[in-house]
């Protein structure tokens, strides 16, 4: 049987279970804690926008200054992603994940001592980037990869799921806290909320299926002859981390359907993190619509993301992904093209239908793209998606940056909406012509 990305020992040392079948797999354990990792890894996600007025206010920046911080933050998150993917592989799942976490928890603690703008580059870019880029989505894939042959589709969206309840649970705390005592307050609970999860993945959190002497969730267990007789990956553990990100990058690049993903993702990024997660809440504050009010919308957003993608991990189970991912695209650019009209100082009945539709699709990309990586790339699928979802942040970061330069220079977002619109629906065209047979000859030789 041939091992999974991130597994560090040969399957053919692990004893095949007799008897009796365990009722309840470790690998449900792993994604739990997995998942709570990556809800208290997601409170910072939710911040910026709620953050945003309240630093203007006390320290005059401009809204560019602001989103160059966010987008530093972004560009980061995406590209330490494919390398923590590697080192994940190298070093271990739970140490990565404990060290991103230590980070995004600094970071977030130390911004209360900021007074110069180079500052909050530092704390919300830097720091903060490195530590949510080790936590990025590739987390979930690599998890899905390492503990699950079944259901991997559905333990991925209820693990992209796990940020959209981060943004949840956190954000209407955050919008009352930046209100009153003040941002100082919020930060301190972003980085209480990274910190808290720590004990629990240093103990829970296992490194792959051999460590608890199992098989992955729903793999079949096979004799001893045919498990030494197949091949097992076992370069990814003994090669340097970033040497093995920057090979597996090098072999994607030969592949169409990479740049196809890369593409749609980024565009993916640009329309969720780059401009409603940072730019929505000062948006419907021009509006005249009350910060928390708007903070309160994209709590709702997260709900309905949590039913969306773990909906969207089932539906990649079932259908053809590449549909999947056009559908989601194209009913994300709608959305976009009629938000201007909807923004108002008071929540009408458009909005909630608004909020209710981009939640359902708000990340219900992942499942299908991770498993487009999966299959076009195999054992290196995991490390793919970092480098795919590297674009996305990217996109994102663009985005944030853009909008902020489009607010600043016109007083208002909706140029950035319409643009956004646009790139949406091109997005739906490229992910519908991802041929599967093509990538499917393709794949040998990325995955050699």
């Amino acid at each position: 049987m041939s091992a999974l990305p991130g597994e560090t020992a040969d399957t053919s040392t692990l004893q095949t279970p007799r008897g009796p079948r365990r009722r309840f797999h470790p690998a449900w354990i792993v994604a739990a804690v997995a998942f709570l990792a990556l809800v208290g890894a997601a409170g910072f996600r939710a911040a910026p926008g709620v953050l945003m007025v309240p630093l203007q206010q006390e320290f005059g920046w401009s809204t560019t200054v602001l989103s160059a911080a966010v987008s530093i933050n972004l560009v980061l998150f995406g590209l330490t992603a494919p390398f923590a993917a590697a080192l994940m592989e190298r070093f271990g799942i739970r140490a990565v994940t404990a060290t991103a976490l230590v980070l995004i928890g600094m970071g977030s603690a130390l911004t209360v001592l900021v007074n110069q703008s180079w500052q909050i580059l530092l704390t919300w870019g830097l720091l903060i980037g490195l530590g949510t880029g080790s936590m990025a989505l590739v987390f979930a894939a690599t998890i899905a990869n390492t503990w699950f042959t079944k259901s991997r589709g559905l333990v991925i969206g209820i693990l992209t799921a796990g940020s959209a309840a981060g943004q949840l649970v956190f954000l209407p705390f955050i919008a009352m806290l930046a209100q009153d005592p003040g941002w100082r307050q919020a930060s301190l609970l972003i980085a209480a909320g990274a910190l808290a999860v720590v004990p629990l993945v240093l103990k829970f959190l296992k490194n792959s299926p051999a460590d608890v002497g199992v098989l992955p969730y729903g793999a079949v267990p096979v004799d001893g002859e045919a498990q030494e007789a197949a091949p097992v990956q076992d370069s990814g553990p003994r090669t340097n981390a970033a040497v093995r990100a920057l090979q597996v990058l090098r072999r994607a690049s030969k592949v169409r359907t990479f740049w196809a993903l890369a593409a749609g993702f980024a565009i993916c990024g640009a329309t969720t993190n780059g401009l409603i997660g940072t730019h929505f809440i000062p948006s419907a504050h021009d509006h005249g619509m009350p910060e928390t009010t708007a903070a309160g919308l994209l709590a709702v957003v997260g709900i309905f993301d949590i039913i969306g993608t773990i909906a969207s991990g089932w539906l990649t189970d079932r259908f053809n992904p590449r549909v999947l991912l056009a559908v989601y695209y194209q009913f994300r650019g709608i959305g976009l093209l009629v938000l201007p009209l909807l923004l108002n100082a008071e929540v009408q009945p458009s909005m909630i239908v608004f909020v209710v539709i981009y939640g359902l699709d708000w990340v219900a990309t992942v499942p299908p793209t991770a498993a487009i990586c999966r299959e076009t790339f195999g054992a290196d699928g995991s490390v793919v998606f970092g480098w795919v979802f590297a674009a996305h942040q990217l996109g994102a970061a663009a985005a944030a940056i853009a909008a902020g330069a489009l607010r600043d220079a016109t007083g208002h977002y909706t140029y950035a909406w319409f643009g956004a619109a646009a790139m949406c629906t091109i997005a739906a065209v490229i992910s519908a012509t991802i041929r599967r047979h093509h990538a499917a000859r393709e794949a040998e030789p990325a995955a050699a």
